[in-house]
């Protein structure tokens, strides 16, 4: 039995999500899959000051946290930075690497691609390496020479990828990796002619979705609006005490945390969202058109950019204005098809299936000319 490592990081749900799902994948192709959380396992100072630093730094101070974000994009400052990290759990990643003696390693978070790439580079190991982008566009971190096989999330991505110096020929656009449930057909429909609307992005905290959902309710149209907390049980509370079984001709659902996203997208003619790259990743997979309100600097609006350009999404400026754009789409039946059909092209060539017969072929090829080893 062939055996998977898969290393990732919390930073954020999306990069834990990823490795979740292809750890999943894994198994059911009869791999053995160790999933690591890198920082949590090799060094509590980092992942306390990467990890949670990130949170604190997203939630209450995102546009330091989006200054940083470039600032760390610029080659010669992320080098510094990546070597730091690099130093500092090399050798505790290294022994986890020994320790599960792995045919092939992916990571679903940058952090990790310099230092498994520094160990390659060292010839400590000889193993085939998957950098997995969990976004649509690439940040330096990224970027290494000895990752043998990027899998990105679209055309778009990977050329930002080629961009950045790494040759075309190691980069798959087989997309973001997520949950099969999404990749289904549709299983449910609509049983009315309600215009009916995802709410989510819970983690932007009360004021921006609570901003959005009573401009929702003042809409002149027959509304349904599903919306999804998430973890925050606060904003749960609130919206429930605010908004529920109050206004005519809108029906409003509200959900905590749920497993239920993708039936809720299936019901759905749009989705309001931050544009997170697995979040957007699903909706892409479901179809689902998107309005995107509210993002935190750095990727996310990196992310809106790529979907807002590519015809996948609107960007809603200001929220004030939102119902505005639903008017819009409501009286223009060719706005959301026209977006359905551009999601299409992209989730066509998205498939796990390839993701597991590259691994294949990557572990097939480090047998013939490597024998697995470790250096002293």
């Amino acid at each position: 039995m062939k055996k998977v490592l898969i290393f990732t990081a919390s930073t954020g749900g999306g990069h834990n999500q990823a490795a979740t799902s292809l750890e999943e994948e894994f198994i059911i192709q009869g791999f053995n899959v160790t999933k690591v959380d890198a920082l949590k396992e090799t060094s509590k100072i980092l992942d306390l000051l990467i990890a949670d630093g990130y949170k604190v730094l997203a939630k209450n101070l995102p546009k330091l946290y989006g200054g940083l974000y470039k600032i760390s994009d610029k080659k010669r400052i992320n080098n510094k930075v990546t070597n730091i990290i690099t130093k500092l759990v090399r050798k505790s990643l290294y022994e986890k690497i020994k320790k599960n003696d792995p045919d092939l390693i992916i990571a679903t978070h940058p952090f990790i691609v310099n230092v498994v790439g520094s160990l390659k580079e060292k010839n400590k190991i000889h193993i085939p390496f998957i950098s997995i982008v969990t976004d649509y566009h690439i940040h330096q971190t990224y970027v290494n020479r000895n990752v043998d096989a990027y899998i990105a999330g679209s055309n778009h991505t990977k050329e930002c990828i080629i961009e950045r110096g790494i040759p075309k020929d190691r980069i798959y656009s087989y997309g973001i990796p997520i949950r099969k449930d999404f990749l289904k057909p549709k299983l449910v429909h609509k049983n009315d002619d309600a215009f009916t609307i995802l709410l989510m992005g819970g983690s932007m905290g009360v004021r921006s979705i609570k901003k959005v959902l009573k401009n929702l309710v003042n809409n002149k149209n027959k509304l349904r609006v599903i919306v999804v907390c998430g973890n925050n049980r606060l904003l749960q509370k609130r919206l429930k005490r605010r908004f529920k079984n109050v206004y005519k001709n809108k029906d409003i659902i509200i959900y905590g945390f749920t497993k239920k996203i993708p039936i809720l997208m299936d019901k759905s003619d749009i989705v309001i969202t931050k544009p997170g790259g697995l979040t957007t990743s699903e909706a892409i997979a479901k179809k689902v058109p998107m309005l995107i309100p509210y993002m935190i600097p750095g990727q996310e609006e990196e992310n809106a950019d790529y979907l807002v350009k590519s015809n996948m999404a609107i960007r809603v400026t200001e929220i004030n204005n939102i119902n505005d754009i639903i008017n819009k789409i409501t009286s223009n039946k060719e706005i959301l098809d026209t977006m359905r059909d551009n999601m299409q092209k992209v989730a066509s060539n998205h498939s796990m299936g390839n993701i597991i017969e590259l691994s294949n072929r990557l572990i097939k090829d480090y047998e013939t000319e490597w024998r697995v080893s470790y250096g002293k």
